[in-house]
């Protein structure tokens, strides 16, 4: 939570109120608030477009949505983008292509998501599988078409064989994105509305070490930052000569001043800033409040200066490294064993702190990103201050599994 918190008194208010039950996922609105706004002020005024992915909750989407600066979701799958739909969303960009042939006949034949849900593409085998999966369901409700979007890549390639950044889209330069919108536009159930390009080698990468490799990092998005907003202008420019383009969407939560300086931008993904997780600890430009902690059980004393917890192996994806790892928030001083880490049913934490801890303590851990701990949850605990105002449920906890 938010630094300095008092875990004593938030354990006290957690007894008082009867949630005595472990493993709980507690978020702090104040701090989730705080973030959501301190994103807002990064933008500066461009539109942002919340990462579902990083919140896996309806509520909080719910709650992030009816601020002004924020506009639409950006979704992870095409059956999540449905989901949200049938529950009142109305502008929804799945970020990632999809190759759902079951999906894609539900959408075809549901007027209220075929206006609200825009499809990513980068090849012309989205379009024929898209079109081959629904040729029977055709035409579209009421003249409906596809909406699309097409997926730029903005990775930084300096020389051959080096590559920063995520393999995404094939699309890397003018010429091959204008070929695929020409592509879209013959063919008159697709409609091209959008275009996408995620710097995620800059949002995604922390930089505040004070090391050779974070001073390598920085170098790295400083020399990408003006080849991205060169080439995207250049992209941009040449799509919109053959389809007019709703948005242009950009960067990340590590990468809102830098996207937003941008003119053919016109909204910011973002998601991960609104909770705060371990990774986003060592940014060097921002500092995002701690908003969710999850809280695990001691159940043994196997030996002294060693307490053992119940779960608690909640590894982040990506490369596999320390930093995948929880964060212990509390108590301080505990470490994990470095024969097990974090475990799926039991995690070892060793140090002077663990010798004051006793069976039935919690210790509170943060998950490295933001929206995995959803998928291991039922419900969030909401709190305020030092009261507790409700809970959320998650995806998971409404019955919904899309990945």
């Amino acid at each position: 939570m938010r630094a300095g918190r008092d875990f004593g008194r938030l354990e006290t208010l957690l007894a008082r109120e009867g949630y005595q039950e472990r493993p709980v996922a507690v978020l702090d609105l104040d701090a989730f608030d705080a973030n959501a706004e301190d994103l807002a002020r990064r933008a500066a005024g461009t539109p942002l477009r919340i990462a579902s992915k990083s919140l896996r909750l309806r509520g909080l989407l719910d709650r992030v949505l009816a601020r002004p600066e924020y506009a639409g979701i950006l979704a992870f799958t095409l059956p999540e983008a449905l989901w949200l739909v049938e529950h009142g969303a109305r502008d929804v960009v799945v970020a990632y292509p999809t190759a759902e042939r079951g999906a894609l006949r539900r959408l075809a034949i549901f007027p209220e998501a075929l206006d609200a849900i825009t499809l990513m593409v980068d090849e012309t085998a989205h379009l024929d599988l898209l079109l081959e999966a629904t040729s029977d369901l055709r035409p579209l409700s009421a003249g409906r078409r596809f909406r699309l979007a097409l997926e730029l890549d903005v990775s930084y390639i300096p020389a051959p064989g080096v590559r920063f950044g995520a393999f995404r889209s094939p699309l890397r330069t003018a010429a091959q994105t204008v070929d695929l919108a020409r592509e879209i536009q013959a063919r008159p159930e697709l409609a091209l509305v959008g275009l996408m390009a995620y710097e995620g080698h800059i949002a995604g990468v922390t930089d505040a070490a004070r090391t050779p490799y974070g001073a390598a990092v920085r170098a790295m998005k400083g020399l990408s930052r003006p080849e991205i907003a060169a080439r995207r202008a250049e992209v941009v420019a040449a799509v919109r000569e053959v389809a007019e383009l709703e948005f242009v969407n950009g960067g990340g939560t590590g990468s809102i001043e830098s996207t937003a300086a941008e003119d053919v931008v016109t909204e910011i993904a973002a998601g991960s800033g609104l909770i705060g997780p371990g990774l986003f600890d060592h940014y060097r430009d921002f500092a995002p409040r701690p908003a969710l902690l999850l809280g695990v059980s001691v159940v043994r004393r196997p030996s002294p200066n060693v307490a053992t917890l119940l779960g608690g192996g909640w590894i982040a994806s990506g490369v596999p490294g320390p930093d995948r790892l929880p964060t212990i928030a509390h108590p301080t001083g505990l470490t994990f064993a470095t024969q097990e880490a974090a475990g799926e049913v039991q995690t070892p934490v060793l140090g002077p702190a663990a010798e004051r801890l006793r069976v039935g303590d919690t210790v509170w851990l943060r998950h490295a990103k933001a929206g995995e701990p959803a998928e291991h949850f039922a419900s969030y605990l909401l709190v305020r201050g030092d009261q507790i105002v409700g809970s959320q449920p998650t995806y998971r906890g409404e019955g919904a599994v899309f990945l």
